[in-house]
């Protein structure tokens, strides 16, 4: 099934580099691209876009990547397998629409859209440019090593995430970094104090100059 998303153009009008956002649960595609705006005076040539995940959630208005009840150790790891071939495919179909090199396109998830950019990101044949995520966590590490062999160079890679999270608590942030620098994948951090679980103005200034200088773009 084909994913509808939210969209902002590029502010200078012409398209260099694709951003594609991924949102958490029980959210939908509106919840980040606003997020674009903020970065447009860093990324003038950058296009946004927001796909809402394919799933309704069971209760409420909200969206999922895949069903969450935290009762079984494994259902992540089935989850985000199960949702990667239709965000593979909606991943190739912005990159001709938007008529980039993979190079020039990143992900940005938050929560169980950082499970997402993550698992999809570091396991295309064709590296995209960056993986930025925000209060998230790598799914099945040890499954990495096996499935990255015989890919390219990885991308790299920024998680961001609030020292006062308590749905995804920020040891996931330490185990996450460890896990991807053991794999050779270039992997920064930033911690932002006293943040739960969310995005604050420190996060989004560090993954805006990120991207920027990921697409190889001078800053300031």
């Amino acid at each position: 099934m084909a994913l509808d998303a939210a969209r902002l153009n590029p502010k200078s009008g012409i398209t260099k580099q694709l951003v594609i956002f991924l949102h958490g649960y029980g959210a939908d595609g509106n919840d980040l691209i606003e997020i674009g705006r903020q970065w447009q005076a860093l990324l003038p040539d950058a296009a946004f876009v927001s796909p809402h995940a394919p799933e309704r959630m069971p209760m409420g208005s909200g969206r999922q990547w895949f069903a969450l009840t935290m009762r079984d150790p494994a259902e992540r790891w089935r989850g985000v397998n199960h949702a990667q071939p239709g965000l593979e495919a909606f991943i190739d179909e912005e990159i001709v629409k938007a008529g980039v090199a993979e190079a020039n396109c990143a992900l940005v998830g938050f929560s169980q859209g950082t499970m997402m950019a993550l698992h999809v990101g570091l396991r295309r044949k064709v590296p995209l440019g960056a993986i930025l995520g925000y209060s998230g966590v790598l799914i099945g590490p040890e499954h990495l090593e096996a499935d990255r062999a015989g890919l390219g160079v990885p991308p790299p890679v920024l998680l961001v995430h609030g020292d006062q999270d308590q749905v995804i608590p920020v040891e996931a942030l330490y185990m996450s970094s460890e896990k991807l620098a053991e794999h050779n994948i270039p992997v920064q951090w930033h911690m932002s104090s006293q943040l739960g679980h969310g995005i604050d103005n420190a996060g989004l200034k560090h993954g805006g100059q990120f991207l920027a200088q990921s697409f190889g773009l001078r800053i300031g």
